[in-house]
């Protein structure tokens, strides 16, 4: 999707103003897509300094420009453990402290829109995947390789929805005025069980499916230990709940109010996303 644009790297720092306000000085759109994701030796004021902090000072940025258009990356995950399927109405739940930053980022760009003026547009991808992704590489390289540890049973529901639908729906709200002010759930056109979505990912690769299933309670109780002793050392837990998150709770989610309100709707179906991303992982070697 970049084919054709010029495009100026511009090196920076969400927690300092100045080099901030000199990134987003001409720009017509800010896309504010950087964060700590998931990294569970970091302390939580870390996170909140970066995910929440650094929003603040990239928004107020925006406003002294005169008020630049702010498309701000959250995640679906500030939903938490959802009943599916679940909209943008759904009360906030986070479960883990980098949902929880999100939250905080969320309530402070809204505050800004409220109180400043803003033009803020809150997007909520769900589950982002496709060729560059590296945060599914294990799933896919364990299913192809027959070495996934299947955890349960696999019957919740999980949503995954493909790179360049996720870039269009940004997109689409960068060029719908009538969007400041809302938050929209971008995800794919259907989600499965976790149990579907692996064997559909054998199918692609080849290979039977896992069949041997390991229980989940011990190991989450396993995990809760790992990230108590880890955690205080600054060392990544070998194991830890949000991880196991994928087989416990359901992710599953309605695109009704981005159809409606951007004119969005996600064009790669789920089995030519799952066959791309297999054949670009192949290609560049780690599958």
């Amino acid at each position: 999707m970049l084919e054709g644009l010029d495009v100026e790297c511009f090196e920076g720092e969400l927690t300092n103003p100045a080099s901030l306000r000199a990134a987003v000085s001409g720009v017509e759109r800010i896309f504010h897509i950087a964060a700590v994701y998931r990294e569970a030796k970091l302390p939580d004021s870390y996170y909140r300094e970066v995910n929440v902090e650094g929003t603040r000072l990239l928004a107020e940025a925006s406003l002294g420009e005169g008020g630049i258009p702010f498309l701000y990356c959250s995640t679906c995950g500030v939903h938490g453990e959802v009943e599916p399927p679940a909209d943008e109405a759904s009360p906030y739940n986070p479960g883990d402290i980098y949902q929880q930053t999100k939250v905080e980022a969320e309530r402070v760009v809204f505050a800004l829109h409220r109180d400043r003026g803003l033009p803020v547009v809150v997007l909520r991808p769900v589950g982002i995947y496709g060729p560059g992704d590296r945060r599914f590489l294990k799933l896919f390289r364990g299913v192809a390789k027959k070495r996934f540890p299947m955890i349960g049973k696999g019957d919740v529901f999980y949503h995954l929805t493909y790179v360049e639908d996720v870039a269009r729906g940004f997109m689409r709200a960068g060029d719908t005025p009538s969007a400041f002010g809302e938050a929209f759930i971008l995800a794919g056109p259907e989600y499965v069980t976790v149990r579907e979505l692996i064997a559909l990912i054998a199918k692609k690769a080849g290979v039977a499916p896992p069949r041997f299933r390991w229980p989940s309670m011990p190991l989450y109780a396993a995990a809760a230990i790992c990230e108590d002793v880890c955690r205080p050392l600054g060392i990544e837990p070998p194991l830890y709940r949000r991880r196991l998150d994928f087989f416990l709770k359901h992710r599953a989610f309605k695109i009704d109010k981005a159809k409606k309100e951007l004119g969005w709707e996600p064009e790669v179906d789920l089995e030519s996303g799952i066959e791309q991303t297999l054949q670009w992982y192949r290609e560049a070697g780690w599958v």
